[in-house]
């Protein structure tokens, strides 16, 4: 029966992002009791899962940007041989188990996945296009919960929205008290993991002090737009690239 599986011998190159993306998390984290439109903690569950998946996978992990319940990971280099099934479930499975770890939850949680292949060039674009749905969703979230709020069926929410541009949301938040453009970073911008370079102080082997690079695994949750010139840099270093082949 080893002919029937039929998508085993689906491949992908380097360089790719895997999205995981969360499923039901809206009901999920209801249940949990979590506050809403964006909770802290579970903010702070998904970056802890991806710090975990660059620490402790044993995958070649470049960066990961995070935010709501979405992880688009950069590999550089393909693990698995780029098997895309094996990437998918290996990815969900380990976001699912690591949130749950973090967020001792009643209910089960689950992520789906999915292989992009990118080229060099579109990596820091495709990073872009991710931080622009950041925020969109840091919209919609914050107009979807004021208007359940002020009385609103999820129905009635939802067809209030798909008929709501994004500055007629940012209004009426801001005819309520909450200017969109002043939350924090994290909400409206994502969280970006990644490896850092430090230099470390210590002693070499005669017992004389010294200095010595290393590297470690960082949460940024303040990053800058990636579209700005500050945030393309920061996604070239990160990445490799020069950033001149992008003006």
């Amino acid at each position: 029966m080893k002919e029937r599986e039929i998508y085993a011998g689906l491949r992908t190159v380097a360089p790719f992002f895997v999205r995981v993306d969360g499923r039901n998390f809206r009901h999920a984290l209801s249940l949990l009791n979590r506050e809403q439109p964006h909770d802290l903690t579970f903010a702070q569950s998904m970056g802890a899962a991806s710090e975990t998946l660059m620490r402790q996978s044993g995958l070649s992990v470049q960066l990961v940007f995070t935010f709501s319940d979405e992880a688009n990971v950069l590999f550089l280099e393909a693990p698995f041989d780029g098997r895309i099934e094996k990437l998918d479930s290996v990815i969900a499975s380990f976001f699912a188990s690591a949130v749950t770890l973090k967020l001792s939850p009643s209910v089960p949680l689950a992520f789906d996945a999915r292989v992009v292949p990118v080229s060099e060039v579109d990596a820091p674009l495709y990073l872009e296009w991710r931080q622009n749905e950041a925020w969109r969703n840091h919209l919609h979230a914050y107009t979807y919960y004021h208007l359940r709020q002020d009385g609103e069926t999820a129905r009635e929410a939802h067809t209030k929205l798909f008929e709501m541009n994004a500055s007629e949301m940012h209004e009426l938040m801001f005819n309520h008290g909450v200017n969109l453009a002043k939350t924090p970073s994290w909400q409206r911008r994502g969280i970006l993991v990644h490896k850092e370079v430090y230099e470390k102080e210590g002693l070499d082997k005669a017992g004389r002090p010294s200095t010595a690079w290393r590297s470690r695994v960082v949460q940024n949750w303040d990053v800058p737009l990636f579209k700005s010139r500050e945030g393309r840099e920061t996604l070239f270093g990160l990445i490799g690239e020069n950033i001149d082949k992008y003006q």
